[in-house]
């Protein structure tokens, strides 16, 4: 399988390619504020806003840095309510912002194993496989945003609908 790898202070991580819709180069993103501090905002993509999660103030609590290697990773979001009665028709976007997203590798399913440790609080990270350079561990684009949070970014109906 192919993977996006980017790193979070040093530490590489991968995301499955095929959940990826682009990769774009880094980008204002308009703060929102009323949402948790990994929300970094909103970016405009082909004239919808699309929610940013910064992924290194989600794991490691301080805001992506901009670097030359930073980009916002556009996925489609892909938890449990996603495909909800009630679910948009449309698969609803998010972007991920990621520092060093800049290469991808193949890595087949099966090199993948259980860490040994338990992450509740990041149930995004998945399994790591080992190669010459260490460790890489699988992001689980899924498990992002957990079902507060979702409902934040994609209010079924959406929250201005209705408004006078």
């Amino acid at each position: 399988m192919l993977f996006l790898v980017f790193e979070l202070d040093g530490e590489r991580y991968a995301l499955d390619a095929r959940e990826i819709a682009h990769v774009l180069p880094l980008a204002p993103v308009r703060a929102f504020p009323g949402t948790p501090a990994y929300i970094a905002g909103v970016i405009d993509y082909e004239g919808a806003p699309v929610p940013v999660v910064d992924l290194p103030m989600l794991a490691l609590g301080r805001p992506a840095r901009t670097l030359m290697s930073t980009r916002l990773v556009l996925v489609y979001d892909g938890g449990a309510e996603a495909g909800a009665a009630g679910a948009h028709a449309s698969p609803r976007r998010l972007a991920l912002l990621l520092e060093s997203a800049t290469r991808t590798q193949s890595i087949a399913p099966e090199r993948f194993a259980e860490g040994g440790i338990a992450t509740p609080e990041a149930r995004w990270l998945g399994p790591v496989a080992r190669d010459e350079r260490g460790f890489v561990q699988w992001v689980k684009v899924a498990q992002l945003l957990d079902a507060r949070v979702r409902a934040l970014l994609f209010p079924d109906p959406p929250s201005w609908q209705g408004a006078s």
